[in-house]
């Protein structure tokens, strides 16, 4: 393992090479900086940061030999799996799949190839456990990879039948019911329920202190399975903090009640709501705090709430509410046009029909791995400022407000 050197190691190549490093030290001796090979290599095993060239070697060769094992389940390839973690039983504990937690997490979360584990991914995973992979590896990691998809279901069904626990918490803080509700998966959350996950879990090791119904409402993700989802956790006895009756109704897409709702009040359509604390998405801090029913809408991508809201009065340029520090006042459209892979497009569409403003420039939070981060905006400028969302292109939603005249 590197140690630490009197000089700052450089990193190793993504993929080091052991013929390459001997190059190096051969290299090194040719320019007389070194008095002998042995010497050279020594003095590049220190140069990345190693206590001698043999545990360079060693290391080197390690991962060599993981990058051969994730090759051979990448293709599905059982046999080679099991020469390779029979001839080095340390194989079981390598550093591979999300966080590093093992083998056994890489092959349970069927990511490449990217498909439903088939006869021979689910064969590989039970060879593995039966002969040394801990079921149970960084906290329950493959059961927590295997449940962020639907189609995943007979990996899980393997994994708990092997011990897998329903109510672990991934890493030690994150409970596995949260998986398919962060990617949004009825079917996996479902299942899970099914077999005993807690859909209200708490505890102080859980870095997240909501339910299950809590988590999938505030989830960075869109889809048209959210009020599927919300269904199953509601019918489960799950409750929820962000408990406003018009603003549950529109997420599960349940627009009759949500008709209720406005003939029974209609001035709802201008009422703002600083109880929601949600609404992050992509790369985008903003959340829907302070903001309208009309905003919940442009959010969320969904089309017919917006017609019925703004059928019923609701203002396409009605302000969120500013906080003490001056951030806030953003309009609907800034929500539609800042979504993953253009999903408010169409709702975007509607407010410009609608006679949305663009010229509106507001301060707001900038992108979410730098909290603190206050940009000045249009919509336009807003758009552009998350590449995430749609990739190196522009965004067909940023598109779409060059074409209607945006400033930036």
């Amino acid at each position: 393992m590197p140690t630490n050197s009197p000089e700052a190691p450089r990193p190793l190549p993504e993929r080091p090479n052991l013929r390459h490093l001997k190059d190096q030290a051969k290299d090194l001796l040719k320019s007389g900086e070194a008095r002998s090979i042995t010497d050279a290599q020594f003095k590049i095993a220190r140069s990345y940061g190693f206590a001698s060239w043999p545990k360079l070697k060693a290391h080197v060769l390690s991962l060599e030999e993981i990058g051969e094992l994730k090759q051979a389940i990448d293709t599905n390839d059982l046999e080679r799996v099991k020469a390779l973690m029979t001839r080095n039983p340390e194989l079981h504990r390598a550093p591979l799949g999300y966080g590093n937690n093992g083998p056994l997490t890489w092959v349970a979360e069927c990511r490449v190839p990217w498909a439903p584990p088939g006869p021979e991914r689910l064969a590989m995973a039970a060879w593995m456990i039966d002969h040394g992979s801990d079921v149970h590896q960084g906290g329950d990691g493959p059961l927590m990879r295997a449940a962020l998809v639907g189609d995943r279901i007979p990996m899980m069904e393997l994994l708990v039948s092997r011990g897998a626990n329903v109510n672990a918490l991934w890493s030690g803080y994150y409970p596995i019911i949260f998986a398919p509700c962060e990617t949004v998966e009825p079917l996996a959350l479902q299942w899970l329920l099914e077999h005993g996950a807690n859909p209200n879990p708490a505890g102080p090791r859980q870095k997240y202190q909501g339910t299950a119904l809590d988590f999938v409402i505030a989830t960075y993700g869109r889809s048209a399975q959210l009020g599927t989802c919300m269904d199953i956790l509601v019918e489960a006895g799950c409750p929820t903090k962000y408990n406003i009756p018009p603003v549950l109704d529109l997420l599960r897409n349940r627009l009759d009640l949500l008709a209720g709702h406005l003939d029974a009040d209609p001035m709802l359509v201008h009422r703002r709501f600083p109880e929601l604390t949600f609404g992050t998405t992509a790369e985008r801090h903003l959340t829907l705090r302070g903001t309208t029913l009309l905003h919940v809408a442009a959010e969320y991508g969904n089309v017919e709430a917006a017609k019925l809201l703004l059928g019923r009065g609701a203002d396409v340029n009605g302000r969120a509410a500013i906080d003490d520090t001056g951030v806030g006042g953003q309009t609907p459209i800034f929500h539609a046009v800042t979504q993953f892979y253009d999903w408010g497009l169409a709702v975007a569409q509607l407010l410009l029909d609608q006679g949305a403003d663009l010229s509106v420039r507001v301060n707001l939070p900038g992108h979410y791995q730098r909290p603190d981060e206050v940009v000045k905006c249009t919509p336009l400028g807003y758009a552009l400022l998350f590449p995430a969302t749609h990739g190196s292109r522009p965004s067909k939603s940023a598109i779409l407000l060059h074409e209607r005249g945006a400033p930036e």
